[in-house]
């Protein structure tokens, strides 16, 4: 049940993962937007009539710093949406199959997923520098997004990397140390053994 919950849960994250990586709502002028890997264009006060292109490889992204961003973020993408399809695959698996009891190197999977997007989210904002973000928002810059303003993509992105980062968590039951004396059944002469406790 637990495995199954993860699961649908990775799957969930993924795509709206994908989703903020395709919109290209991430910094916006009244006339221009542009995301991570596409960008629109619309005639003032016609936003209906929107024009879109996507960068076909990474030679057509403009800047260092926006190649860095795309690489770091599919590659985070790709890690969840991997351990995402194989906690689906053990939670769809027949009993005997696969071990029901943990969940492998699945937490560790997510924890980098979360890492590197959110180290692919950090590096975005320098591609503000770059010609072709100066050319839509005027004087940007990394600290300032001239007439750029953050759009739904990036708030998207920023979320969907918090509730990756948490996903580790979940299904992980805290780990407590029991207290007292132990008891041990004695199978052959159904009696109770108290073993005295050993001083560490």
């Amino acid at each position: 049940m637990v495995g199954g919950v993860r699961a649908a849960l990775g799957l969930s994250l993924t795509c709206v993962s994908a989703l903020s990586l395709l919109s290209p709502a991430w910094f916006q002028t009244p006339a221009f937007s542009f995301g991570i890997l596409t960008y629109c264009s619309w005639p003032p006060g016609d936003s209906r009539n929107q024009s879109c292109s996507a960068f076909r490889s990474l030679d057509d992204i403009p800047g260092f710093a926006w190649k860095v961003s795309v690489v770091l973020l599919l590659g985070g993408w790709l890690l969840l949406g991997c351990s995402a399809a194989l906690l689906l695959s053990w939670a769809l698996a027949p009993k005997g199959l696969c071990p029901r009891s943990g969940t492998g190197p699945m937490p560790g999977i997510q924890a980098a997923s979360a890492a590197i997007t959110i180290a692919g989210l950090l590096v975005f904002p320098a591609a503000l520098a770059s010609p072709f973000a100066k050319e839509a928002c005027g004087v940007s810059s990394v600290q300032h997004g001239g007439r750029c303003r953050l759009g739904w993509g990036y708030g998207t992105a920023m979320l969907n990397a918090v509730l990756t980062s948490l996903l580790p968590l979940i299904g992980c039951p805290p780990k407590t140390k029991a207290q007292g004396r132990p008891v041990v059944f004695s199978s052959d002469t159904q009696r109770i053994i108290i073993v005295p406790e050993m001083s560490k």
